[in-house]
């Protein structure tokens, strides 16, 4: 399994209209080689450099229930049949990368699942994760770089 972006190469630099205080929309994303007994995807971005400047990995997106027909993010959208969860900015949804100090790397973390999630719209990553134990088929990243 893999996941990329046209936006960006792994390890690029995530163009500033994808800051949170730059546009706040979120990067196309595109899913290859889903393995074939996955039922749900599910897609964390987070990035664990603001540990450092807040003392916590700092969650920017929790997706679930994507299904696995539905194998692209287009710029600013979600499938429709997926649900969002709380970022650390206390908001449903997309919340891009905000560094308060200097360059951070963001990694947009990409499960394949053996169930759908019950979670409702809103959960945060440790309940999705949570949900997520013993039905992690197989995993993968995607990771970028931005700079205040």
């Amino acid at each position: 399994m893999d996941l990329t972006s046209t936006a960006f190469e792994n390890n690029g630099i995530i163009p500033k209209k994808y800051g949170y205080k730059h546009g706040n929309i979120s990067p196309p994303l595109k899913i290859h080689e889903i393995p074939e007994n996955t039922v749900s995807l599910a897609l964390i971005m987070d990035d664990p450099d603001a540990m450092e400047a807040v003392g916590k990995v700092w969650v920017h997106w929790v997706v679930w229930n994507i299904e696995t027909k539905n194998n692209e993010f287009k710029e600013n959208s979600i499938p429709s049949t997926c649900i969002e969860g709380e970022t650390d900015f206390g908001e449903i949804g997309y919340g891009g990368p905000a560094p308060p100090d200097k360059e951070h790397t963001y990694i947009f973390k990409l499960y394949a699942l053996d169930q759908k999630l019950d979670n409702k719209k809103g959960s945060n990553k440790q309940e999705i994760e949570s949900a997520m134990k013993n039905h992690i088929i197989e995993e993968t990243l995607l990771q970028g770089k931005y700079a205040p």
